[in-house]
């Protein structure tokens, strides 16, 4: 017998997926085959943290905006996207790209994500420059890796707890931190936190380093601009990019120069996601996280609860 949340949530469900489908195409996942080969666990498996956080697309939409956000304090980091990306005229394109690139490296089989990661790798190898102040930087520089992937797993982290409606085991952040870590380091960053306190520590040292610069003012007005192909597309961005700012750290928000009004915008933003984020669980059933799943002959429901 259906559940009374299951009976609220059905009318919108077919909508939101379609929401969700438009901005985030299927067809982003290019050439990888999430169904086969039958039992192949990827790089982490349905046992994993790193399954269980990603599988929440609330908390990982949010979390990536969030994270887009934070990137831009680093001068050297915000160079390479500067110079060698389209983000002016296809900043949804490499949204798509980065989330196409998280999903696949969780969920794909292992020669897959494996072939993924090389790719990127050998994109990177092509990105070099200067910044602003005349240093030089690359994208394949083990320093600016580990600060890319650090601030995505803790916001993609952030974006869980705080709009995953799933409480978490006392261990399972510095699981996810320790498992996810592993792709940063197949990228080529080093030393990269393996777990929060980890995490806290890597903040403190990086802080020094970042910047809010007429750079991060540009590309962060450009993302509070920017259409997702849906309907309401100002509202949807807005709900989300508010929602996101939520989950960044009190030295980030300093550093950015929010108001208190944009942090009011924030926490109201967060709860009007906290209180929607179960119509999209409800809705996205049939995603790769599922795929995934029914590939190791585990059901996709096991993703809502931690072992």
């Amino acid at each position: 017998m259906p559940s009374p949340l299951d009976l609220l949530t059905r009318p919108a469900r077919e909508p939101i997926r379609r929401w969700v489908l438009q901005a985030f195409p299927r067809a982003d996942t290019g050439s990888l085959d999430y169904d086969h080969p039958h039992g192949d666990p990827g790089l982490f498996g349905p046992h994993s943290a790193t399954w269980r956080v990603h599988a929440d697309f609330p908390g990982m939409l949010a979390g990536g905006l969030a994270a887009l956000t934070l990137q831009t304090l680093h001068p050297r980091a915000l160079a390479g996207v500067w110079d060698h990306s389209n983000f002016r005229g296809d900043l949804i394109g490499r949204l798509r790209r980065t989330t196409a690139f998280v999903g696949g490296t969780t969920y794909a089989p292992r020669a897959q994500a494996e072939a993924l990661i090389e790719h990127v790798r050998q994109i990177h190898g092509h990105i070099t420059g200067h910044d602003e102040d005349g240093r030089p930087y690359a994208a394949d520089d083990p320093d600016l890796l580990t600060w890319v992937h650090v601030s995505e797993a803790y916001c993609f982290l952030q974006g869980y707890r705080r709009y995953g409606h799933i409480a978490m085991p006392a261990d399972a952040a510095d699981r996810y931190y320790d498992e996810v870590r592993r792709i940063a380091e197949a990228l080529g960053a080093r030393e990269v936190p393996a777990c929060e306190r980890e995490v806290a520590d890597y903040f403190r040292r990086i802080q020094p380093e970042l910047a809010f610069t007429e750079r991060s003012r540009v590309v962060l007005g450009l993302l509070a601009q920017v259409r997702l192909p849906v309907p309401a597309a100002g509202l949807s961005r807005d709900l989300f990019l508010f929602a996101g700012h939520a989950l960044l750290p009190d030295w980030a928000l300093a550093l950015l120069g929010h108001t208190p009004w944009q942090r009011r915008q924030a926490r109201l933003a967060a709860h009007a996601l906290w209180s929607v984020a179960p119509v999209f669980r409800a809705a996205l059933q049939d995603g790769i996280a599922s795929r995934a799943c029914r590939r190791m002959d585990v059901a996709p429901k096991q993703l809502q609860h931690w072992g």
